[in-house]
């Protein structure tokens, strides 16, 4: 079983940053794409990020990409989603995941979620 712990939620206000954290155990990280979903009340999952083992391959949702940078650090088995520029509209639980995705924005192509951090922006 993979586990994730995802930190760093908050309340802010539109035009600030928050830094989600993500911390992997209990298989090897580096074998995983990781990522970000999201879910707003009312709203399906959507979704936000996703970085390659290497951290060179990331891909982005067209709604926060220039906003949002997603990374890793191996060597702590972490995961990082940057969010600069935040509106009211980032306001969710945000979702970190990892798994072997045949597609990545797909909710379920992923194996392993975390219970979730809440983002709220206000404006």
């Amino acid at each position: 079983q993979v586990q994730l712990v995802e930190s760093g939620g908050g309340l802010v206000q539109a035009g600030g940053s928050l830094r989600l954290s993500c911390a992997a155990s209990g298989r090897t990280f580096t074998d995983l794409a990781m990522g970000w979903f999201r879910r707003a009340t009312g709203k399906e999952r959507e979704f936000v990020a996703t970085v390659l083992w290497n951290d060179t391959f990331a891909y982005y949702a067209t709604s926060v990409k220039g906003r949002f940078t997603i990374s890793r650090d191996n060597a702590k088995n972490t995961a990082f989603l940057q969010m600069n520029g935040l509106k009211p509209e980032d306001t969710a639980v945000y979702y970190c995941v990892t798994g072997t995705p045949t597609l990545i924005h797909e909710p379920t192509a992923y194996d392993y979620w975390g219970q979730g951090t809440q983002v709220t922006v206000s404006s």
